[in-house]
């Protein structure tokens, strides 16, 4: 073997090894975990985006209480007000802040449904009844893009702490971890009650 035609073998070896220590897997898997945060966002804005059609559906069908609709609507408010770029995933307080709001938004529509039930003419309108269903999709795709960001965080997550892809994501990305999302929404297990007998 001549030296020329060792040094073309030393090239494909050296790639192979660059491209087993995270060079390029790191920044892939990140970029995986940000376009799932991305269906995230806008999962819960389509269901930002519904709230304000089911509330006035509801304010004109029947007279529900007045301070459920208007937690309903504050929640809503609250949570668009807070913003959480790709580039905060790393940050776990910022997370929890938009986890927080979202939950109270969750919170709030689990309030709203609850009282609907007692308004048996507004379950049978064809444009509330079009809003649930609009509304409960939207709820179990956000169930969804959440586990899928999860899922990605969670490879990305080990990559950048398993060897050899922990030598690229240290030394060539100062890869930091991502921020998984956790609901958030107290006494989310308990069904709300309502009580019209005041």
């Amino acid at each position: 073997m001549t030296m020329r035609s060792a040094r073309w073998m030393i090239v494909p070896v050296a790639a192979l090894s660059l491209s087993a220590c995270g060079i390029n897997s790191v920044p892939t898997k990140e970029e995986a975990a940000k376009a799932k945060w991305a269906n995230v966002e806008a999962a819960y804005q389509r269901r930002a985006d519904l709230i304000p059609n089911l509330v006035e559906t509801a304010k004109g069908a029947a007279k529900i209480e007045q301070a459920t609709l208007e937690s309903v609507i504050q929640a809503r408010a609250s949570a668009t007000q807070i913003k959480l770029t790709a580039d905060d995933l790393e940050d776990p307080a910022k997370v929890q802040a938009f986890q927080q709001a979202q939950g109270n938004v969750t919170g709030s529509l689990s309030r709203l449904l609850a009282t609907v039930e007692q308004y048996p003419d507004l379950k049978s309108q064809g444009r509330f009844a079009d809003l649930m269903t609009q509304l409960e999709g939207t709820e179990n795709r956000i169930n969804v893009t959440i586990q899928d960001y999860n899922n990605a965080v969670q490879d990305y997550n080990t990559t950048i702490r398993t060897f050899p892809d922990i030598i690229g994501a240290k030394i060539v990305h100062g890869a930091k971890p991502m921020t998984p999302y956790r609901a958030v929404t107290p006494n989310a297990n308990v069904a709300p009650k309502v009580d019209f007998g005041q």
